[in-house]
């Protein structure tokens, strides 16, 4: 069978798994949220001149960056997607906030259609864009092969992709190359060498990763500013267990014994990562013996040696600069990690475990120049948050510190903002 025979086969086959998959993605508790517009079941997408998608709430954030910066000599409009009920939220407050400005770009927001190529097409003849641009990793084929037969030039910016990304990508090497995009910006010259071997083409270069040009040191804020300073008092020993995942959850189970066990006062904050996750948190605590208290039944300042359960959502950087040392979670088990760099904003050092695949564009240099601690397990994990929290720098000298550090890491977003006004 030829090649072309052969990717016509594939392509008919994955839309076929689309068919059948369709029916029970909305049961799906994440997908059914906007299921009519990834469908496209009662509207279209409204034409735009460029298209951008962004998988998730980290990548909503590039999109957001670059919207705010970008300038174009006429009038644009510019279509943003995501894939998650977060990632929307930002991007739709993107969209408000750029009505009007005088840079000639407006914006619309919506969910991502299902990769179907049957409403890849449907989407893509409704939005007729001229440029599409992809962050990171949105390798979608319904949508690139369609992109490809209707003529639509894609492009992938501050593009990044794991060994593991590559080796099931390679599985399929003769569509990926037919599908390629016009150009590819990537974060590092591994990640590059990765897109060059998946797609074969020249156009492939470096760039910074825009996320280092929003990442910046916080402003102090006074104790008594703080929105927290109600339910803390002065000077309270202070830990966070932050952006925990499900899969870890036992292991930052015995981090809290064992914070409990050698800093009997400390105050425990911990975040679950998915809130959903609360009830569990609570059988777990009070099976562990360990007193703990909702930060929603909050009314009075938190008792000393309690770990609070934080179950509202947008206290976490405030709580940030109460604290004295912090562990950000989704390390402790391969599930990729969480940001870590939210602490050191807030002149806070961050202990991570040894998971950490989805932020190695940040670098080892952080660890190596001791902004931030990683360690093999949870008991390394234990070790550094009693560490620094026994012998903190002062936040002002880790934010100084973290401020030189991003200094050569910034430009992403100018390196991005002029592929896609070279590309339209």
């Amino acid at each position: 069978m030829s090649v072309s025979l052969k990717l016509k086969a594939a392509s008919f086959l994955y839309g076929l798994g689309w068919k059948a998959a369709i029916p029970f993605l909305k049961k799906n508790d994440r997908l059914k949220e906007g299921f009519d517009r990834r469908t496209l079941k009662h509207s279209l997408p409204p034409r735009a001149d460029v298209w951008i998608q962004a998988a998730s709430a980290g990548e909503a954030k590039i999109a957001s960056r670059i919207m705010e910066n970008i300038s174009m000599s006429s009038p644009t409009k510019f279509l943003l997607t995501t894939n998650t009920e977060q990632g929307l939220s930002e991007l739709e407050r993107t969209a408000y906030r750029l009505n009007p400005n005088p840079r000639n770009v407006s914006a619309s927001a919506t969910y991502f259609p299902f990769d179907s190529p049957e409403i890849a097409r449907k989407a893509l003849e409704a939005v007729c864009p001229k440029l599409v641009v992809l962050i990171e990793t949105e390798i979608w084929p319904g949508f690139l092969s369609t992109c490809k037969e209707l003529g639509v030039k894609v492009i992938i910016i501050n593009g990044r992709m794991t060994t593991k990304s590559l080796a099931g990508y390679m599985a399929l090497p003769d569509f990926f190359r037919s599908v390629a995009p016009e150009e590819i910006l990537a974060i590092s010259e591994d990640d590059a060498t990765r897109f060059r071997t998946l797609f074969e083409i020249e156009k492939v270069s470096t760039m910074p990763n825009v996320k280092f040009d929003s990442t910046g040191t916080a402003a102090a804020v006074p104790y008594t500013a703080n929105p927290l300073s109600s339910i803390f008092r002065p000077k309270t020993p202070f830990i966070i267990l932050g952006s925990v995942r499900k899969e870890e959850e036992s292991q930052v189970l015995k981090l809290a014994e064992g914070l409990k066990k050698e800093r009997p006062k400390t105050v425990i904050g911990l975040f679950p990562r998915h809130m959903h996750r609360i009830d569990a948190w609570k059988k777990m605590l009070e099976d562990a013996g360990l007193p703990w208290v909702l930060r929603s039944e909050i009314d009075n300042t938190v008792p000393f040696g309690h770990v609070v359960l934080w179950d509202v959502f947008g206290e976490m950087q405030s709580a940030f600069s109460l604290a004295r040392a912090a562990f950000i979670g989704g390390s402790l088990a391969p599930v990729g990690g969480q940001n870590f760099l939210e602490p050191l904003t807030h002149g806070i050092t961050p202990v991570i475990g040894p998971y950490w695949s989805n932020f190695t564009w940040i670098g080892e240099d952080i660890f190596e120049k001791k902004l931030a601690r990683q360690e093999e397990d949870w008991e390394g994990v234990l070790q550094g948050l009693l560490d620094i929290s026994k012998r903190a720098f002062k936040p002002e000298k880790v934010k100084k510190d973290f401020e030189k550090y991003l200094e050569d890491m910034r430009g992403g977003t100018v390196a991005a903002c002029e592929a896609i006004k070279r590309n339209i």
